[in-house]
């Protein structure tokens, strides 16, 4: 019995080796986006974007002489769950990198985690700001790089005086609308010109609101919707504007959510006109542009697909990281994390993205107007790219703080009056 239950132990020990032999022979890339629930309409391309910069990696060579594996996961839309996930990611898949989530408020759940298990998180959608740290790359816009030139675009071009700030409840929105609400007031705005509005996700019944939207620009000055709506939560809101026949001459929105993604088999009429700001459009006249869809549409084995600004971002972030591991000689998580500040690379638009060291990016900024076919003519643009800005100039607890993570400040929340680091996320 003793040798029987010996051999068994030393069979099981065998195995375990020959899995962790064979899971130290590939780089594992772990794909963190909702597949289901209300924010699938989004982050479902998100995943295969991943899986083809994977796919295309590895008929390159792959990395560090290995095959990348990816590993995917189905945090559901469920914030609490994002972290469960991220956990099996990094705890028990032993992933070197992960690149996921699609609210903020996944974001947040996922955050304490990956700061205490040391990994790496890409972060491809625009947020609100108001953090850094140093296990996550933020590859999407700050408000700097989204929200301010759109509500510059709207006072500036279209005549904006009125202002609704319509979003869902939670984090992003939130957070936005405060820091817009701030500025629209530095620039002379009334309180009592601008009309701020939060919804539940999956929010379907839009008629007292929309109508709400239709008095509040009845006073005789040009109104505005900035909106923060994500989400399935876009489809009955513009076809309740519709319904109600406010008209993008009326009143114009220009959303930081809608993309080529969520207007791809929705009926358009009711959007032709409207805004979004994004800092890529599918619509982008460029070469790189052209290769990057036709890999995509070939990968996806379906034309009717489209591309947009979130798998920009992953498009870059994905490889920033690959270039860092380059040069680092490692996927060790410090190592890399000191290796990608400074590393450039191309983005869709002809230009490139440089990792600064506040974990943020350069990025252009695009307005487009929604087209009949789903897809956005570009009506204006920077003429450059802007570096994205961690902590808002307009908010008081942010103005004086900093990001950094090179040495000798490496603090991604650094006070230039009091000259502390009061700690990895500033709250």
């Amino acid at each position: 019995m003793y040798n029987y239950i010996t051999k068994l132990f030393l069979v099981a020990a065998m195995i375990a080796s020959i899995s962790e032999a064979r899971a130290a022979e590939t780089i594992k890339v772990g794909v963190l986006h909702s597949l289901s629930g209300t924010m699938a309409i989004s982050e479902t391309t998100l995943k295969d974007t991943i899986l083809m910069m994977v796919d295309k990696q590895n008929a390159a060579g792959g990395l560090l002489g290995k095959q990348l594996e990816a590993v995917v996961v189905d945090p559901a839309s469920n914030w609490p769950l994002f972290a469960e996930k991220a956990r099996e990611l990094l705890a028990k898949e032993k992933v070197d990198v992960m690149f996921g989530c699609w609210t903020s408020v996944s974001r947040k759940s996922v955050l304490p985690v990956v700061e205490e298990l040391n990994g790496l998180l890409f972060y491809p959608v625009q947020y609100e700001g108001e953090e850094s740290s140093k296990n996550v790359f933020y590859t999407g816009a700050a408000p700097n790089q989204q929200a301010i030139p759109a509500v510059d675009y709207l006072m500036n071009d279209i005549g904006a005086q009125r202002w609704v700030l319509a979003g869902t409840d939670y984090v992003y929105p939130r957070t936005t609308n405060k820091i817009l609400e701030a500025y629209l007031k530095a620039k002379g705005v009334k309180e009592e010109d601008i009309m701020i509005s939060y919804t539940p996700f999956g929010h379907s019944d839009w008629q007292s609101i929309v109508s709400d939207i239709q008095k509040f620009g009845t006073a005789g000055k040009k109104t505005a919707v900035v909106s923060t709506i994500n989400g399935d939560a876009n489809v009955p809101f513009y076809k309740e504007l519709g319904n109600q026949g406010i008209s993008a001459e009326d009143i114009p929105v220009i959303a930081f959510s809608v993309g080529e993604e969520e207007l791809s088999g929705i009926d358009t009429g009711p959007l032709v006109g409207h805004l979004a700001a994004w800092n890529y459009f599918m619509s982008v006249d460029a070469e790189v542009n052209d290769d990057f869809i036709d890999g995509w549409l070939e990968f996806i084995d379906d034309d009717d697909r489209v591309s947009n600004d979130p798998m920009e971002a992953h498009y870059i972030g994905f490889k920033m990281w690959v270039e860092a591991v380059k040069k680092a000689g490692t996927t060790d998580s410090d190592a890399v994390q000191q290796a990608i500040i400074g590393v450039a690379v191309p983005n869709l638009s002809g230009g490139i993205a440089t990792m600064m060291p506040n974990h943020h990016i350069t990025k252009p900024v695009l307005i487009g107007e929604i087209q009949s076919d789903g897809q956005f003519d570009i009506v204006w643009e920077t003429s450059g790219s802007v570096p994205g800005d961690a902590w808002s100039d307009f908010l008081p607890g942010s103005k004086d703080i900093t990001a950094d993570w090179q040495a000798p400040l490496a603090c991604g929340n650094y006070n230039v009056k009091t000259g502390q680091c009061s700690g990895q996320n500033y709250e």
